[in-house]
C-alpha cells in the first residue's frame, strides 16, 4: 500500500469497512508482534497483541493523521500500554506455568521460504532478547517498526538523543556479541541497513 492510499483505507475502517480494517490489520500485526515479542517474549505477544487489535477496533474513529507511519507509532503506543498492563497484572497475580501445547500454523505455499524467513526472523528476535530491555524496545520500534528517532522518544517517554544512545549502545553490544568491531556495527553484517542513531 502507498502513502497515497492510506488515507483513504483508513477512512474506510474507520466508517467501518471490514475489508479496510483487515488490510490494516495484515500490514501492521507482523510489526505488532514482533515488537512484542522483543518487549513481553513469545509466549504473551500474540495475547497482548489481540488486547492491542481490541483497543483498536475501540478506538479507530478517534485516530487522527493521514500517514502510515503515524498509524503505526498510534498502534505501537496502545500495543505497548497494553504490555504495561499485562507486566502489572502478572505482577499482582503471578500465574504458574503448565504444559505449553505446540505451536500450530497453517502450512505455508512455499514452506522452504516460510522456514527460512521463519528461522531468520527468530534469530533476530533472539539476538535482541540479550539486550537490555530498554535496548531491546528502542532496537525494536527503531528497526523492526521503523519509526523515527521523535516517534520513538515520543513513544518510550525519553528525549530523541536519549533514544539515539540507548539505540548506539544496543548496537555496540550486538556487534560485540556478533564478533565484529565494536565501534561499527555494520562491520558484522555489511549489507544490514542502518539506523540514525
Amino acid at each position: 500500500m502507498s502513502t497515497a492510499e492510506f488515507p483513504e483505507l483508513l477512512r474506510e475502517a474507520q466508517q467501518g469497512d471490514e475489508r479496510a480494517f483487515n488490510a490494516l490489520f495484515r500490514q501492521n500485526q507482523p510489526v505488532v508482534l514482533k515488537y512484542l515479542m522483543t518487549v513481553a517474549g513469545r509466549e504473551a505477544a500474540e495475547d497482548i497483541a489481540a488486547d492491542t487489535w481490541v483497543s483498536v477496533v475501540r478506538d479507530l474513529g478517534r485516530f487522527e493523521g493521514d500517514e502510515p507511519a503515524a498509524f503505526r507509532a498510534w498502534l505501537l503506543s496502545i500495543a505497548r500500554r497494553r504490555w504495561i498492563d499485562e507486566v502489572r497484572r502478572r505482577t499482582r497475580r503471578p500465574e504458574t506455568p503448565v504444559d505449553v501445547l505446540p505451536e500450530l500454523t497453517p502450512a505455508p505455499d512455499d514452506v522452504v521460504s516460510a522456514s527460512d524467513a521463519a528461522a531468520g526472523t527468530r534469530w533476530a528476535l533472539d539476538l535482541l532478547a540479550t539486550l537490555p530491555p530498554d535496548q531491546a524496545e528502542i532496537l525494536a520500534l527503531r528497526v523492526i517498526a521503523d519509526l523515527d528517532v521523535h516517534t520513538t522518544a515520543k513513544l518510550v517517554g525519553k528525549t530523541p538523543g536519549a533514544v539515539r544512545v540507548t539505540a548506539h549502545r544496543a548496537l555496540r553490544r550486538l556487534a560485540g556479541q556478533l564478533g565484529g568491531d565494536q565501534s561499527d556495527p555494520a562491520v558484522t553484517n555489511p549489507a544490514a541497513p542502518t539506523i540514525d542513531t
